[in-house]
């Protein structure tokens, strides 16, 4: 099926691939700023294809861009020298009120996720070096008025599964997609990537709880929220990460968090890899 993302823009799809025919998109800028992050970050490369996955996403140099749940920056710190002085980072960060439903975090660390609206932009200015543009956030299901309609892009990457998890106890999923409908401008782009249970798994394993949502779900929930199902990439898959359904996505790297005192199953691990994950693209309509 042959679909138009922009109007400068062809996609031709072949299986899960994408070929662009573009007019005056350059991806080189891109891959300079891949080339100059420390170690630690092009470690996570073979892993995370963050070329591949910007590039697929037509993440360009002067957009205004969401990030969902930002976290420590590892793309924050890439998208804000790639976007340039004339682009934009906004970090949205889970509400308030799904912090507590975790269950792990003590008032200190809550009261200071609560403070993500005024200490991201801070955090974040300091990133992208005397280049990076302007730096923007919010809380997922209080999106302010004044920021409906200004961006080009939504990223959720590793950033569904929770949303999901929690959606019955505060419609958390409903109240970020809402919200990433609602930031956007038309014709605007929503980027999802995201740990994938297989299609033979339970519903109740795919739930969100131990990382994974199925590819099926997620398509139909971002339909449902009123975005166009554009196109996916096999770009991030990984099929040596074959879960059973005791198994949680966090004993996979970079966490490690069922093997850290036993370096047997440590390197087994390891040895898979980061998880399988699908890659996909939608569009709000124009």
């Amino acid at each position: 099926m042959y679909k138009t993302l922009f109007t400068s823009l062809a996609l031709v799809f072949i299986g899960t691939t994408s070929l662009f025919a573009q007019q005056e998109v350059d991806f080189g800028r891109l891959s300079v700023v891949l080339s100059v992050q420390p170690d630690e970050v092009k470690a996570r490369y073979p892993y995370r294809h963050p070329q591949e996955t910007l590039e697929f996403f037509e993440i360009t140099p002067g957009m205004t861009v969401v990030e969902a749940l930002p976290g420590q920056g590892w793309y924050s710190k890439i998208l804000l020298s790639y976007l340039g002085q004339e682009g934009a980072l906004i970090g949205a960060d889970y509400s308030d009120d799904l912090y507590p439903l975790f269950g792990f975090f003590n008032e200190e660390q809550l009261a200071e996720r609560a403070q993500f609206v005024t200490d991201f932009p801070v955090d974040a200015a300091e990133w992208g070096g005397a280049d990076a543009g302007s730096v923007g956030a919010f809380k997922l299901g209080a999106l302010p008025e004044e920021m409906k309609g200004t961006a080009d892009a939504v990223l959720f990457i590793r950033a569904l599964h929770n949303l999901a998890r929690f959606e019955s106890q505060g419609g958390f999923l409903t109240a970020a997609l809402q919200n990433a409908y609602d930031v956007l401008k038309p014709g605007g782009i929503v980027g999802v990537v995201q740990h994938e249970a297989r299609e033979d798994m339970p519903d109740e394993f795919a739930d969100g709880s131990h990382g994974y949502l199925k590819k099926i779900f997620v398509i139909e929930t971002m339909q449902d929220a009123g975005f166009e199902y554009v196109a996916e990439s096999a770009i991030n898959q990984n099929d040596k990460d074959q879960p059973g359904e005791d198994d949680i996505v966090w004993r996979l790297p970079p966490t490690l968090i069922t093997s850290r005192d036993n370096p047997e199953l440590k390197a087994e691990m390891e040895a898979i890899g980061e998880s399988n994950r699908m890659t996909l693209l939608f569009r709000k309509p124009e």
